[in-house]
């Protein structure tokens, strides 16, 4: 995994400045207006971009080297940073500008995403898959973790303008990187083959689709996610409605979640995942639940809470690595640009429809509700307690019961449990390095 490993410290090293970055913003943001809608529409600017994208980023990472979609992903990063970072030091840096650079930001990451997931085959053989895999969820949770407390200490020490050289330097980290590494087998796609890119962005969604297994697996992750997603968007209002909003309970609560992430991305890398992946990945869904949603929602205090997401956050990357190892063995090489593009756009689409109803539900139903005593929430007091924050308990318990349901439910399906017999893997040469 050596080869593998030169690309994956690079990442490492841009995924912690992009962190750096964003919280960073953030503060800028808060500090302009002190609005939570302007924070909130950082988030908005960095997911829609990176989601409606991705399907036509996918065909065009199949259209191109892996290497040479990595390489624009991360010079395309540069170059809105670099254009930020002019603007700033100009003195004439306004609100609107920082989100228009985080919306390129999320632009350049709808490209590394399949980018970067259909180049692992190309780094590793089959039996390092899932190890991989592991590893790049260990990177995002460095970020998660190391990001918010460097952008604390570089603010104060250096501003804005030390954190924008910091990212800059990162993404000409993964540069060069990505340009110092071999691929195996690396190659644009063939120019006869290709459609035109309204259609060739809707083949990885086709190809998802027509495959009986894979169009099973890919429903079943997108009812997962948007009650998962539902749930986990009132996790962080939940706890400071039920501590008198204290930030310091709510920052250990995410340290936990972030070093979960790490713990479990290390342990995939280490055990390299279950035989089964489509078990294991089911079964790490209802115990995703049934930590991170359905104990969450009954606990109470910041032991208990920490516990529970941090279990939770350690199984997430075993999910996820199953799933990424599942298309990488079983889509040709030269579509899985277009599949991973796919797989993104299927999995992100659910998470603005989830947060665009579970506000409104939590403050015009279910927490009126628990305070009167009455509705599900009312029902549901005796195992997620009362006063403020317990309606928003009520949903998450809702929640990690209709995921862990959907999960099952999924395992059930012939289709999707027999994945490997009826969708075999694809023969491919071990990869050298």
């Amino acid at each position: 995994m050596g080869r593998f490993s030169l690309v994956w410290s690079g990442q490492v090293v841009t995924l912690v400045g992009n962190s750096v970055l964003r919280f960073s913003l953030v503060i800028q943001a808060w500090t302009v207006e002190h609005q939570v809608t302007q924070v909130v529409a950082l988030s908005l600017c960095a997911l829609l971009p990176q989601m409606l994208l991705s399907p036509t980023a996918g065909a065009i990472v199949d259209r191109c080297r892996k290497r040479t979609a990595l390489q624009l992903a991360d010079l395309g990063g540069l170059v809105a940073v670099g254009a930020m970072a002019a603007t700033y030091f100009l003195g004439d840096l306004h609100l609107w500008q920082v989100y228009l650079t985080v919306a390129l930001l999320g632009a350049a990451a709808a490209f590394q995403f399949p980018a970067l997931s259909s180049a692992v085959p190309m780094l590793v053989g089959k039996d390092q898959l899932q190890r991989a895999n592991g590893l790049l969820a260990t990177a995002k949770s460095v970020a998660d973790v190391g990001g918010p407390a460097l952008a604390g200490l570089l603010v104060v020490t250096g501003g804005l303008g030390m954190v924008l050289w910091i990212d800059l330097v990162s993404f000409a980290v993964a540069l060069a990187t990505v340009r110092l590494v071999r691929m195996d087998g690396d190659k644009a796609g063939e120019a006869g083959t290709r459609k035109r890119l309204g259609a060739d962005s809707l083949e990885g969604l086709r190809y998802l689709f027509a495959q009986p297994s894979l169009r099973g697996l890919i429903l079943v992750f997108f009812t997962v996610n948007l009650v998962m997603v539902f749930g986990f968007a009132v996790v962080q209002p939940m706890i400071l409605a039920r501590t008198g909003s204290d930030v310091s309970v709510l920052a250990t609560v995410s340290a936990g979640i972030g070093a979960g992430g790490i713990a479990g991305g290390l342990l995939l890398a280490a055990w390299g995942g279950p035989r089964n992946r489509v078990r294991g990945m089911m079964l790490g869904v209802v115990g995703m639940c049934a930590s991170a949603q359905i104990v969450m929602a009954m606990v109470n205090g910041v032991v208990a809470w920490t516990a529970a997401m941090l279990v939770g956050a350690l199984i997430m990357p075993i999910v996820n690595g199953s799933m990424q190892s599942i298309i990488q063995t079983k889509v040709p090489e030269e579509r899985q640009g277009r599949v991973f593009g796919a797989v993104m756009f299927v999995s992100q689409i659910s998470s603005p429809v989830a947060m665009a109803c579970s506000g409104p539900l939590a403050d015009h139903v279910f927490e009126p509700q628990a305070a009167a005593g009455t509705g599900l929430p009312g029902l549901l007091r005796p195992l997620v307690g009362d006063g403020p924050g317990s309606g928003m308990a009520a949903m998450l318990l809702i929640a990690g019961l209709l995921g862990a349901g959907a999960a099952l439910w999924g395992l059930a399906r012939r289709a999707v449990r027999h994945i490997d017999v009826l969708t075999p893997d694809l023969e491919k040469q071990p990869a050298g390095g």
